[in-house]
């Protein structure tokens, strides 16, 4: 089977979406009956694809997409230029790593999409308007477009059965594969500077909450219920949220305890699991968690909004904080009273393992293509129509 993997996207950073495509094709490549995956990004996303992805099996290929950076160049290759390529390799399988137009017409095999949320509904802030209703007519295209939609949680499945019941008929729930990360020499961010530090992992949008976590941190450090020298690193792109969340940190006096990195490697990532207090992560909805799935697994103390999605990830192993009017000093609690706590071991966490996944999508896949057995007399009664046609010549 040979799997074109599609994730391209305007961020040359890592994050959500490039990560569960790199660690898809880590899952197919675990299967044997793989003979082929293309990863296909765009060019400025092929640093971090060749740093993150495998690149110890020769039946994994790299490609970068012919596109602009504009968002008119993006959504013209996945709609017209990206069937052809997929052609070219002669995938039996398309799976694009998130939503995008889709010309269901010019593809000659079937076409799965990851559906990890639906923000353009639910956060509209995010995208802000008139992008937001752009967002929206992409995102029900390709719902619609698409043979199978995999959702990344049981939460996001609930979500479009309310949204749209006809299109979950297609759905089913696959969840990310998230692996540990693989220790590395040079993990340390450069911006450390040997103090204690409390972890946040998030882009920088509305729902990730960040200017909660800097209000948590602030009352923290002003109630000296923290180290006065202790730092909080907040990871994740820039967006719609950056400039608030910039004004807030210079005039909280948070300048020289607020680090924002960005565009951070794997390796400096695991280093910031490893080494930090706790994570934290106050998201109002998320499709899945990948934060708190990672964290559990370096051996994290979590500390996160009580949402389905963090629930359906981190079972047991989280502290849950309630969202509300007394959020703040309830997750100031909840960091308090983590802290004083021994470091964990690392959570496995094997529903969400490589070998697991891989089987969930190997079924999908197998249950959009033709039996083998039927192409078999498909392509016997078309050799023996071409043998009656020459004898009757």
């Amino acid at each position: 089977m040979k799997v074109y993997i599609a994730l391209a996207a305007r961020s040359g950073h890592l994050h959500g979406v490039p990560r569960h495509a790199i660690n898809l094709a880590r899952c197919l490549l675990g299967r044997r009956e793989v003979t082929e995956v293309h990863l296909v990004a765009a060019p400025w996303q092929m640093h971090l694809v060749e740093d993150a992805a495998p690149c110890d099996d020769a039946r994994l290929h790299l490609h970068a997409a012919p596109i602009g950076s504009s968002a008119l160049s993006r959504n013209f290759w996945y709609y017209a230029l990206l069937p052809k390529q997929a052609a070219q390799f002669k995938a039996d399988i398309v799976h694009l790593a998130c939503p995008a137009p889709v010309r269901k017409s010019a593809f000659h095999c079937p076409i799965v999409v990851t559906l990890h949320d639906l923000y353009p509904y639910d956060i509209p802030e995010n995208f802000g308007f008139p992008k937001v209703m752009f967002n929206r007519a992409v995102l029900q295209q390709c719902l619609r477009a698409v043979d199978a939609i995999a959702c990344v949680s049981q939460s996001t499945l609930s979500r479009l059965e309310q949204l749209n019941p006809l299109l979950a008929l297609r759905a089913s729930v696959i969840h990310n594969s998230v692996v540990p990360f693989t220790a590395a020499e040079n993990g340390v961010p450069p911006q450390w500077r040997g103090q204690p530090f409390l972890l946040c992992v998030a882009q920088h949008r509305r729902n990730k909450n960040i200017l909660l976590v800097l209000e948590v941190f602030q009352r923290l450090l002003q109630a000296r219920q923290i180290a006065s020298n202790t730092q909080l690193f907040i990871v994740g792109i820039q967006g719609p949220e950056t400039s608030a969340i910039e004004s807030f940190i210079v005039a909280s006096g948070l300048s020289r305890s607020v680090v924002l990195l960005n565009g951070i490697s794997d390796a400096q990532l695991h280093w910031c699991y490893r080494n930090c207090g706790l994570v934290i992560v106050a998201s109002t909805l998320e499709g899945f968690g990948l934060p708190v799935a990672e964290a559990l697994l370096a051996g994290c103390h979590v500390v996160c909004s009580n949402i389905p999605a963090f629930r359906e990830v981190g079972g047991a192993y989280c502290q849950y904080v309630s969202l509300g009017p007394q959020q703040v000093e309830a997750f100031a609690s909840a960091v308090r009273a983590t802290l004083q706590k021994h470091k964990p071991e690392p959570i496995a966490l094997p529903h969400l393992s490589p070998h697991l996944i891989a089987e969930e999508y190997m079924k999908l896949y197998r249950s959009l293509l033709p039996p083998p057995a039927a192409n078999a007399r498909s392509n016997q009664a078309a050799l023996t129509s071409l043998v009656e046609r020459r004898r009757l010549v």
